[in-house]
């Protein structure tokens, strides 16, 4: 299979997209040809912003980073099921914990035992980076703290319009 296309998904809810995944987006495209962020539902989560809009600021961001190899597309499947669909040989995940590590450990070794071919990498979050998460952006932002440190100037803007617009607080 020589000269074949090598296809990452780095899949995740991206709500919102933070430094975090902006930094692992980076790395993970050097690892592969084409790499698809699949930006997906998550029944366990409230989310903040629809699957359309964290599409649209996910293919945002990646347009500022400037990286060519970086495909948008949402999914709302198994995650093994997408990954076939879309070529894929190896799912990307950012570490940032030993807490992620447990679960996204037992996620891989479910994954595995559903398509032995794709495997799973894992890139630790940049020392800098390490504490943000998602759930943590929005609850500081839903209380009134500053953001910034953790988004870009878009992506903030956008929580905060959000915020506004709902004008609810500790909702999400």
């Amino acid at each position: 299979m020589a000269g074949a296309e090598r296809v990452g998904v780095y899949p995740g809810t991206f709500d919102p997209i933070t430094l975090g995944h902006a930094d692992i987006i980076r790395r993970g495209a050097k690892l592969v040809d084409r790499l698809i962020l699949g930006v997906t539902t998550n029944p366990s989560k409230n989310p903040m912003f629809t699957p359309d809009e964290r599409i649209a600021m996910v293919e945002r961001e990646v347009a500022s980073l400037g990286i060519e190899n970086v495909d948008v597309v949402g999914f709302n499947a198994l995650l093994m099921k997408f990954a076939e669909a879309q070529g894929a040989s190896v799912i990307v995940r950012g570490l940032r914990a030993v807490a992620d590590f447990e679960y996204e450990y037992q996620m891989a070794g479910m994954n595995q035992q559903l398509n032995a071919g794709i495997e799973t990498v894992f890139l630790m979050a940049d020392v800098g980076l390490q504490p943000i998460a998602s759930k943590l952006v929005k609850e500081i932002a839903i209380f009134g703290g500053d953001i910034s440190k953790f988004v870009s100037p878009a992506v903030r803007d956008d929580v905060e319009a959000r915020i506004a617009q709902t004008g609810r607080k500790g909702d999400y």
